[in-house]
């Protein structure tokens, strides 16, 4: 396989596609190279529409959602960001060329190892990966929070943790209707939802079934 032809056409013909627009996302798929944050076992799978088996049962989201996701957190240089789910590392990592800090929270040990040792291994020495459960938010304040997994509803812990003018990132629902959200805080007690397309993704372990509350 030409790598550098896959990695251009997952480019062009899926993510494109899919609104990513920005040059700075685009250029930064191609810096941060993707096959290198894949398990060996699927690696030739890096550049395809699809989810990419990691241990412990999860997996990577198709590239497509990383780079729109990427897209709509809008990360500036100067911020710090919260991660909730590490998977492999390779989100952590796009988000860490854009971002201050990033810190990553993995509630299963081997992924969390996973996470450290590619991190480590592609030289990226801004992010901090935690061990925890991180479904009902973490500790600190944050300009950006991304929530790599879904939840059934967004927890308010998530809402107390975002600065004015930050944004959540959270694919929220019930299957079969799941949507990305950008939740934007624009004043201490003010906070504005968008609802940008519907997609799917495993739930977050240990997130709170939805079932239990009525809207």
């Amino acid at each position: 396989m030409n790598i550098e032809q896959a990695r251009f056409n997952m480019i062009e013909q899926q993510i494109r596609p899919w609104n990513v627009l920005a040059q700075d996302v685009l250029d930064l798929l191609t810096v941060v190279k993707r096959e290198e944050f894949v398990p060996a076992a699927y690696r030739n799978l890096a550049f395809f529409d699809t989810e990419i088996p990691l241990p412990g049962g999860e997996n990577m989201m198709p590239p497509k959602v990383e780079a729109r996701i990427l897209q709509e957190a809008n990360i500036k240089k100067h911020e710090q960001v919260l991660e909730i789910g590490a998977g492999s590392g390779y989100m952590a990592a796009l988000l860490a060329y854009k971002a201050r800090h990033v810190t990553t929270v993995e509630i299963d040990p081997e992924l969390k190892s996973l996470a450290e040792k590619n991190l480590a291994a592609y030289g990226v020495t801004n992010v901090s990966v935690e061990l925890g459960n991180g479904a009902q938010g973490w500790q600190g304040e944050f300009d950006v929070i991304v929530i790599s997994g879904a939840l059934p509803f967004l927890p308010d812990t998530f809402l107390k943790q975002i600065k004015v003018g930050g944004r959540i990132l959270a694919i929220v629902g019930e299957a079969p209707v799941m949507s990305l959200q950008v939740i934007t805080r624009t004043s201490d007690q003010v906070f504005d939802t968008v609802t940008l397309f519907e997609t799917m993704a495993k739930y977050l372990h240990s997130a709170t079934e939805s079932s239990h509350f009525t809207f």
